[in-house]
């Protein structure tokens, strides 16, 4: 059984009983983040706040630079997403608690890996999307963006991630079908770099020689640079809402303009 190195508790937050995250070392320099927060780990503030605490302490902690994977405790579930509700209604949320997390892994200065074990819906998938590699189960779970089945824009800072590391074509599918990829087909569809479990995790972190690559402590300053527009997104989220709640205005304004229009054309128009 792999060391426990620490446990992270997960508070109870409204109709969410918390739970906990727990860091294990499977091999060495290879820091395993297990969540469990029933029943889907849903991405609340305190489930940001939670794992932004583990990951300080992996890297402020005493422990040598190495690879951070993260996967769930839940089977059915590596993550189901925002609990929008409690988004919409939590002062700071978006950029205090959901983008902190995402710039954090993005920019994080050791190779982070997430082990897909089952679901990662819509926010869930985009966590993932901000980790350097994925690994998904082959045979259980889907990864999708599915906004489009219940009626959710995408803010910028959420888009963003999938311009830089999906193909167009994949890209479309996610966001304008509400496609559900499979493991094997997100691995054909580059969504994922492998299919397994730890295992395949292990020997990619191997293969690869991660576990050296956060050593010169430059390795965090690479990827703010690789990934700059969407951590400058991020960053400046404030002004990126306002321009997208602009477009949203315009959008309700053009629906009410052409809904007149078309009252003027019953009257000439054969209907």
């Amino acid at each position: 059984m792999a060391p426990q190195l620490f446990t992270v508790p997960v508070p109870a937050l409204g109709q969410h009983p918390g739970g906990s995250i727990v860091c294990t070392e499977p091999a060495p320099r290879v820091y395993l983040l297990t969540w469990t927060s029933p029943p889907d780990n849903r991405l609340t503030s305190a489930f940001c706040g939670a794992l932004l605490d583990a990951l300080d302490l992996i890297e402020f902690g005493g422990y040598a630079p190495g690879v951070v994977v993260t996967t769930s405790g839940v089977a059915k579930f590596y993550s189901n997403g925002l609990d929008l509700e409690h988004a919409v209604s939590t002062p700071g949320f978006w950029t205090g608690s959901l983008y902190k997390l995402f710039t954090r892994f993005l920019t994080y200065p050791y190779p982070t890996i997430a082990l897909l074990n089952g679901h990662a819906f819509a926010g869930g998938l985009m966590l993932a999307m901000h980790h350097d590699y994925r690994v998904m189960n082959p045979s259980r779970g889907f990864v999708c963006l599915n906004e489009l089945d219940f009626g959710a824009a995408l803010k910028p800072a959420m888009s963003a991630i999938f311009r830089l590391k999906a193909a167009p074509a994949t890209y479309r599918s996610l966001v304008l079908e509400a496609h559900r990829f499979g493991g094997p087909e997100a691995l054909e569809a580059g969504i994922v770099d492998g299919v397994g479990g730890l295992d395949e995790v292990l020997k990619l972190v191997a293969e690869r020689k991660l576990t050296k690559k956060g050593e010169t402590g430059i390795y965090g300053a690479l990827k703010r640079e690789m990934y700059r527009e969407s951590v400058a997104i991020m960053k400046f989220d404030e002004k990126e809402e306002q321009r997208f709640q602009g477009e949203v205005v315009e959008d309700e304004k053009r629906k009410e303009e052409g809904a007149r229009r078309v009252e003027q054309l019953k009257g000439k128009a054969r209907l």
